[in-house]
């Protein structure tokens, strides 16, 4: 499946919230974790996500109420 790399605003996550979502199963738009890296000093968050488009990845954002800065899709060294 496809990775994607987005950013965005923490707004209201807290890093309790992003480590429980780094565990949540596959959701309604096709979309797993394989990362979530934020900083609260600069109010932004990273996910790297196993999606399969770069609609999925804004749909599951807009679900949450969250708009996105970028979306990119991305490869691994990791495979």
């Amino acid at each position: 499946m496809p990775k994607f790399i987005d950013t965005h605003p923490m707004g209201k996550l807290s890093a309790e919230q992003l480590k429980k979502l780094q565990h949540a199963p596959k959701d309604q738009f096709g979309i797993t974790h394989h990362d979530i890296l934020f900083s609260e000093k600069e109010n932004k968050a990273f996910c790297v996500l196993d999606a399969p488009n770069r609609e999925a990845v804004a749909k599951h954002h807009q679900h949450a109420g969250i708009e996105c800065d970028s979306i990119i899709e991305i490869e691994s060294t990791r495979g």
